[in-house]
Protein backbone atom coordinates (compact mmCIF):
# COMPACT_ATOMS: atom_id res chain seq x y z
CA UNK A 1 0.00 0.00 0.00
CA UNK A 2 1.31 3.41 -0.96
CA UNK A 3 0.25 6.73 0.48
CA UNK A 4 0.73 10.30 -0.61
CA UNK A 5 4.03 12.14 -0.27
CA UNK A 6 2.61 14.16 2.63
CA UNK A 7 1.81 11.07 4.68
CA UNK A 8 3.85 10.64 7.84
CA UNK A 9 5.66 7.77 9.48
CA UNK A 10 3.95 5.26 11.75
CA UNK A 11 5.54 6.99 14.72
CA UNK A 12 4.14 10.39 13.63
CA UNK A 13 0.60 9.11 13.32
CA UNK A 14 0.76 6.53 16.10
CA UNK A 15 -1.34 8.64 18.49
CA UNK A 16 -4.33 8.80 16.13
CA UNK A 17 -7.45 7.09 17.42
CA UNK A 18 -9.74 5.99 14.60
CA UNK A 19 -13.52 5.83 15.03
CA UNK A 20 -15.24 3.81 12.33
CA UNK A 21 -18.88 4.68 11.61
CA UNK A 22 -21.58 2.12 10.91
CA UNK A 23 -23.47 1.59 8.79
CA UNK A 24 -21.22 2.53 5.91
CA UNK A 25 -20.32 1.28 2.47
CA UNK A 26 -22.32 -0.79 0.02
CA UNK A 27 -26.09 -0.55 0.18
CA UNK A 28 -28.42 -3.30 -1.00
CA UNK A 29 -28.93 -1.60 -4.36
CA UNK A 30 -25.20 -1.49 -5.04
CA UNK A 31 -24.67 -5.11 -4.00
CA UNK A 32 -27.49 -6.11 -6.35
CA UNK A 33 -26.11 -4.07 -9.26
CA UNK A 34 -22.58 -5.44 -8.92
CA UNK A 35 -23.95 -8.98 -8.63
CA UNK A 36 -25.98 -8.47 -11.81
CA UNK A 37 -22.90 -7.50 -13.84
CA UNK A 38 -20.83 -10.38 -12.45
CA UNK A 39 -23.57 -12.93 -13.07
CA UNK A 40 -24.03 -11.62 -16.61
CA UNK A 41 -20.30 -12.02 -17.25
CA UNK A 42 -20.33 -15.57 -15.87
CA UNK A 43 -23.45 -16.55 -17.79
CA UNK A 44 -22.91 -14.85 -21.15
CA UNK A 45 -19.17 -14.21 -21.22
CA UNK A 46 -17.36 -11.00 -22.03
CA UNK A 47 -18.02 -8.42 -23.17
CA UNK A 48 -21.02 -7.24 -21.20
CA UNK A 49 -21.77 -3.57 -21.74
CA UNK A 50 -22.79 -1.32 -18.87
CA UNK A 51 -24.65 1.90 -19.63
CA UNK A 52 -23.17 4.52 -17.32
CA UNK A 53 -20.91 3.51 -14.43
CA UNK A 54 -22.73 0.67 -12.68
CA UNK A 55 -22.13 2.57 -9.42
CA UNK A 56 -20.16 5.76 -8.82
CA UNK A 57 -16.87 4.30 -7.68
CA UNK A 58 -13.84 3.89 -9.97
CA UNK A 59 -12.46 0.90 -8.05
CA UNK A 60 -15.69 -1.04 -8.55
CA UNK A 61 -15.90 -0.05 -12.21
CA UNK A 62 -12.26 -1.01 -12.83
CA UNK A 63 -12.74 -4.38 -11.12
CA UNK A 64 -15.71 -5.20 -13.34
CA UNK A 65 -13.93 -3.97 -16.46
CA UNK A 66 -11.03 -6.29 -15.62
CA UNK A 67 -13.58 -9.13 -15.75
CA UNK A 68 -14.83 -8.05 -19.17
CA UNK A 69 -17.41 -5.32 -18.60
CA UNK A 70 -17.34 -2.30 -20.91
CA UNK A 71 -18.75 0.97 -19.60
CA UNK A 72 -20.44 3.33 -22.08
CA UNK A 73 -22.53 6.46 -21.68
CA UNK A 74 -25.04 6.07 -24.51
CA UNK A 75 -26.92 3.17 -26.03
CA UNK A 76 -25.67 3.98 -29.53
CA UNK A 77 -22.13 3.08 -28.40
CA UNK A 78 -23.18 -0.56 -27.97
CA UNK A 79 -22.98 -3.03 -30.88
CA UNK A 80 -26.32 -4.32 -32.12
CA UNK A 81 -27.46 -7.51 -30.43
CA UNK A 82 -25.11 -7.15 -27.45
CA UNK A 83 -25.91 -7.58 -23.78
CA UNK A 84 -26.17 -4.40 -21.73
CA UNK A 85 -26.73 -3.75 -18.03
CA UNK A 86 -28.40 -0.45 -17.18
CA UNK A 87 -26.81 1.13 -14.11
CA UNK A 88 -28.18 1.25 -10.57
CA UNK A 89 -29.09 4.93 -10.92
CA UNK A 90 -32.00 4.33 -13.28
CA UNK A 91 -32.55 5.14 -16.94
CA UNK A 92 -35.23 7.05 -18.85
CA UNK A 93 -37.70 5.14 -21.04
CA UNK A 94 -35.97 6.57 -24.12
CA UNK A 95 -32.90 4.45 -23.35
CA UNK A 96 -34.98 1.27 -23.24
CA UNK A 97 -36.60 2.23 -26.54
CA UNK A 98 -33.21 2.90 -28.13
CA UNK A 99 -31.93 -0.45 -26.86
CA UNK A 100 -34.91 -2.25 -28.38
CA UNK A 101 -34.22 -0.67 -31.78
CA UNK A 102 -30.65 -1.98 -31.60
CA UNK A 103 -31.85 -5.47 -30.58
CA UNK A 104 -29.93 -5.27 -27.32
CA UNK A 105 -30.58 -7.65 -24.47
CA UNK A 106 -31.18 -5.31 -21.53
CA UNK A 107 -30.64 -6.35 -17.93
CA UNK A 108 -31.96 -3.61 -15.68
CA UNK A 109 -29.87 -3.05 -12.53
CA UNK A 110 -31.84 0.02 -11.43
CA UNK A 111 -32.07 0.12 -7.64
CA UNK A 112 -35.60 -0.94 -6.63
CA UNK A 113 -35.89 2.21 -4.52
CA UNK A 114 -35.22 4.32 -7.61
CA UNK A 115 -37.74 2.28 -9.58
CA UNK A 116 -40.26 3.10 -6.86
CA UNK A 117 -39.68 6.82 -7.52
CA UNK A 118 -40.25 6.24 -11.23
CA UNK A 119 -43.51 4.44 -10.48
CA UNK A 120 -44.61 7.27 -8.18
CA UNK A 121 -43.93 9.78 -10.94
CA UNK A 122 -46.06 7.89 -13.44
CA UNK A 123 -48.87 7.50 -10.90
CA UNK A 124 -48.94 11.22 -10.07
CA UNK A 125 -48.92 12.15 -13.75
CA UNK A 126 -51.86 9.81 -14.42
CA UNK A 127 -53.72 11.54 -11.59
CA UNK A 128 -53.12 14.92 -13.19
CA UNK A 129 -50.76 16.28 -10.54
CA UNK A 130 -47.86 18.60 -11.22
CA UNK A 131 -44.54 17.12 -10.10
CA UNK A 132 -41.56 18.82 -8.51
CA UNK A 133 -38.42 16.70 -8.38
CA UNK A 134 -35.84 17.78 -5.81
CA UNK A 135 -32.49 16.61 -7.12
CA UNK A 136 -29.15 17.53 -8.64
CA UNK A 137 -29.23 18.62 -12.26
CA UNK A 138 -27.22 16.31 -14.49
CA UNK A 139 -27.06 13.39 -12.06
CA UNK A 140 -27.83 10.07 -13.72
CA UNK A 141 -30.65 9.32 -11.30
CA UNK A 142 -32.29 12.66 -12.07
CA UNK A 143 -32.02 11.97 -15.81
CA UNK A 144 -33.83 8.68 -15.29
CA UNK A 145 -36.60 10.18 -13.18
CA UNK A 146 -37.24 13.28 -15.32
CA UNK A 147 -37.45 10.96 -18.30
CA UNK A 148 -40.63 9.42 -16.86
CA UNK A 149 -42.68 12.50 -17.77
CA UNK A 150 -42.99 16.25 -17.45
CA UNK A 151 -41.83 17.66 -14.12
CA UNK A 152 -40.07 20.68 -12.65
CA UNK A 153 -36.60 20.21 -11.18
CA UNK A 154 -35.51 22.06 -8.06
CA UNK A 155 -31.78 21.69 -7.43
CA UNK A 156 -30.90 22.65 -3.86
CA UNK A 157 -27.39 23.51 -5.03
CA UNK A 158 -28.84 26.28 -7.21
CA UNK A 159 -31.20 27.70 -4.54
CA UNK A 160 -34.13 27.94 -6.99
CA UNK A 161 -37.61 29.31 -6.25
CA UNK A 162 -40.58 26.93 -6.57
CA UNK A 163 -42.27 26.86 -9.99
CA UNK A 164 -44.59 29.75 -10.82
CA UNK A 165 -47.76 27.68 -10.77
CA UNK A 166 -51.14 28.58 -9.34
CA UNK A 167 -50.96 28.25 -5.51
CA UNK A 168 -53.94 25.88 -5.62
CA UNK A 169 -52.17 23.49 -8.00
CA UNK A 170 -52.14 19.89 -6.83
CA UNK A 171 -48.43 19.20 -6.43
CA UNK A 172 -46.49 15.99 -5.80
CA UNK A 173 -42.89 16.23 -4.57
CA UNK A 174 -40.37 13.52 -5.44
CA UNK A 175 -36.71 13.45 -4.44
CA UNK A 176 -33.45 11.98 -5.61
CA UNK A 177 -32.65 9.11 -3.27
CA UNK A 178 -29.14 10.28 -2.33
CA UNK A 179 -29.75 13.86 -1.17
CA UNK A 180 -28.96 15.56 2.11
CA UNK A 181 -31.80 14.80 4.50
CA UNK A 182 -31.65 18.28 6.03
CA UNK A 183 -31.39 20.16 2.72
CA UNK A 184 -34.31 18.22 1.28
CA UNK A 185 -36.49 18.99 4.29
CA UNK A 186 -35.70 22.68 3.80
CA UNK A 187 -36.67 22.50 0.11
CA UNK A 188 -39.95 20.77 0.95
CA UNK A 189 -40.72 23.47 3.52
CA UNK A 190 -40.23 26.11 0.83
CA UNK A 191 -42.58 24.28 -1.52
CA UNK A 192 -45.21 24.00 1.21
CA UNK A 193 -45.13 27.76 1.78
CA UNK A 194 -46.13 28.36 -1.86
CA UNK A 195 -48.61 25.58 -2.58
CA UNK A 196 -51.49 24.51 -0.39
CA UNK A 197 -52.10 21.04 -1.81
CA UNK A 198 -48.79 19.18 -1.69
CA UNK A 199 -48.19 15.42 -1.56
CA UNK A 200 -44.75 14.47 -0.28
CA UNK A 201 -43.26 11.03 0.10
CA UNK A 202 -39.77 10.72 1.49
CA UNK A 203 -37.79 9.13 -1.33
CA UNK A 204 -34.38 9.47 0.31
CA UNK A 205 -33.29 5.88 0.73
CA UNK A 206 -32.59 4.08 3.98
CA UNK A 207 -28.86 3.84 3.20
CA UNK A 208 -28.48 7.57 2.61
CA UNK A 209 -30.41 8.39 5.79
CA UNK A 210 -28.53 5.86 7.92
CA UNK A 211 -25.08 6.94 6.72
CA UNK A 212 -25.83 10.61 7.29
CA UNK A 213 -27.16 9.84 10.77
CA UNK A 214 -24.00 7.85 11.53
CA UNK A 215 -21.80 10.79 10.52
CA UNK A 216 -23.88 13.14 12.70
CA UNK A 217 -23.11 10.85 15.64
CA UNK A 218 -19.47 10.58 14.60
CA UNK A 219 -18.80 14.34 14.57
CA UNK A 220 -19.72 14.56 18.25
CA UNK A 221 -16.62 12.59 19.25
CA UNK A 222 -13.97 13.27 16.57
CA UNK A 223 -11.92 16.23 15.40
CA UNK A 224 -11.73 15.41 11.69
CA UNK A 225 -13.75 13.13 9.39
CA UNK A 226 -12.63 11.11 6.38
CA UNK A 227 -15.29 9.97 3.93
CA UNK A 228 -14.00 7.19 1.70
CA UNK A 229 -15.51 7.33 -1.75
CA UNK A 230 -15.55 8.93 -5.17
CA UNK A 231 -15.94 12.63 -5.91
CA UNK A 232 -18.60 11.60 -8.45
CA UNK A 233 -20.73 9.95 -5.77
CA UNK A 234 -23.61 12.14 -4.61
CA UNK A 235 -24.09 10.32 -1.31
CA UNK A 236 -20.35 10.52 -0.51
CA UNK A 237 -20.32 14.28 -1.07
CA UNK A 238 -23.37 14.65 1.17
CA UNK A 239 -21.58 12.80 3.99
CA UNK A 240 -18.66 15.19 3.80
CA UNK A 241 -21.10 18.13 3.88
CA UNK A 242 -22.83 16.74 6.98
CA UNK A 243 -19.53 16.77 8.85
CA UNK A 244 -18.51 20.20 7.55
CA UNK A 245 -21.83 21.74 8.61
CA UNK A 246 -21.25 20.43 12.10
CA UNK A 247 -18.01 22.40 12.17
CA UNK A 248 -15.73 19.38 11.77
CA UNK A 249 -13.13 19.39 8.97
CA UNK A 250 -13.92 16.65 6.47
CA UNK A 251 -12.13 15.19 3.47
CA UNK A 252 -13.45 12.96 0.69
CA UNK A 253 -10.78 10.50 -0.43
CA UNK A 254 -10.90 7.53 -2.75
CA UNK A 255 -7.87 5.66 -1.40
CA UNK A 256 -5.11 5.85 1.23
CA UNK A 257 -2.90 7.46 -1.43
CA UNK A 258 -4.76 10.73 -0.89
CA UNK A 259 -4.09 10.99 2.86
CA UNK A 260 -2.19 14.06 4.06
CA UNK A 261 -0.59 14.18 7.51
CA UNK A 262 -1.30 17.91 7.67
CA UNK A 263 -5.01 17.20 8.04
CA UNK A 264 -4.39 15.63 11.46
CA UNK A 265 -1.89 18.08 12.94
CA UNK A 266 -2.70 18.58 16.61
CA UNK A 267 -5.59 16.12 16.42
CA UNK A 268 -6.02 12.80 18.17
CA UNK A 269 -9.45 11.50 17.04
CA UNK A 270 -10.35 10.85 13.40
CA UNK A 271 -13.68 9.53 12.17
CA UNK A 272 -14.02 7.35 9.08
CA UNK A 273 -17.13 6.57 7.06
CA UNK A 274 -17.95 5.74 3.44
CA UNK A 275 -20.71 6.14 0.90
CA UNK A 276 -23.09 3.54 -0.45
CA UNK A 277 -20.90 2.76 -3.48
CA UNK A 278 -17.59 2.37 -1.62
CA UNK A 279 -16.05 -1.11 -1.21
CA UNK A 280 -15.34 -2.03 2.39
CA UNK A 281 -11.83 -3.05 1.35
CA UNK A 282 -11.01 0.62 0.67
CA UNK A 283 -12.27 1.65 4.10
CA UNK A 284 -10.11 -0.98 5.75
CA UNK A 285 -7.09 0.16 3.71
CA UNK A 286 -7.59 3.71 4.97
CA UNK A 287 -7.89 2.52 8.58
CA UNK A 288 -4.74 0.43 8.16
CA UNK A 289 -2.88 3.49 6.90
CA UNK A 290 -4.12 5.63 9.80
CA UNK A 291 -3.57 3.36 12.77
CA UNK A 292 -4.76 -0.26 12.51
CA UNK A 293 -4.01 -0.90 16.19
CA UNK A 294 -6.35 1.80 17.49
CA UNK A 295 -9.71 1.49 15.72
CA UNK A 296 -13.02 1.80 17.57
CA UNK A 297 -16.08 0.44 15.77
CA UNK A 298 -19.27 2.41 16.30
CA UNK A 299 -22.32 0.23 15.66
CA UNK A 300 -24.94 2.96 15.44
CA UNK A 301 -27.51 1.13 13.30
CA UNK A 302 -27.99 -2.16 11.53
CA UNK A 303 -29.21 -2.93 8.03
CA UNK A 304 -30.74 -6.23 6.98
CA UNK A 305 -32.05 -5.35 3.53
CA UNK A 306 -31.30 -7.43 0.46
CA UNK A 307 -32.93 -6.87 -2.93
CA UNK A 308 -33.85 -9.76 -5.20
CA UNK A 309 -32.19 -10.15 -8.57
CA UNK A 310 -34.06 -9.61 -11.86
CA UNK A 311 -36.28 -12.59 -12.77
CA UNK A 312 -33.93 -13.82 -15.49
CA UNK A 313 -31.10 -14.13 -12.96
CA UNK A 314 -32.81 -15.60 -9.93
CA UNK A 315 -31.68 -19.13 -10.76
CA UNK A 316 -28.04 -18.05 -10.51
CA UNK A 317 -25.91 -18.21 -7.41
CA UNK A 318 -24.85 -14.58 -6.98
CA UNK A 319 -21.17 -13.88 -6.33
CA UNK A 320 -22.05 -11.83 -3.19
CA UNK A 321 -18.80 -9.95 -2.76
CA UNK A 322 -20.05 -8.90 0.70
CA UNK A 323 -17.13 -10.44 2.56
CA UNK A 324 -14.84 -7.70 1.29
CA UNK A 325 -17.03 -5.22 -0.55
CA UNK A 326 -20.43 -4.86 1.04
CA UNK A 327 -22.08 -2.77 3.72
CA UNK A 328 -20.52 -2.73 7.15
CA UNK A 329 -23.10 -2.68 9.91
CA UNK A 330 -20.80 -3.27 12.88
CA UNK A 331 -17.31 -4.56 13.44
CA UNK A 332 -17.74 -7.23 10.79
CA UNK A 333 -18.71 -6.40 7.21
CA UNK A 334 -21.73 -8.13 5.74
CA UNK A 335 -25.27 -7.92 4.41
CA UNK A 336 -27.93 -10.15 5.91
CA UNK A 337 -31.02 -11.44 4.17
CA UNK A 338 -34.45 -9.97 4.80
Amino acid sequence: MHTGSNWGSAQERGSLQVFLAAPRGFCAGVVRAVDIVEIALERYGAPVYVKHEIVHNPHVVADLEAQGAITVETVDQIPEGAIVVFSAHGSPPADFEAAKKRSLRVIDATCPLVTRVHNEAKKHLREGKKIILVGHRGHQEVKGTTGQGEMALMDDQEDPPPPEWDPDTEVAVLTQTTLSVDDTASMVDRINTVFGNVTVRNDICYATTNRQSAVKELVAIVEVVLVVGSQTSSNCRRLREVAERAGVPSYLINSPDELDLGWFEGMARVGVSSGASTPESLVQAVCDALNPENVTHLGLASEDIEFTLPPEMRDAMPPRRSSSWATAVDKDAGVASE
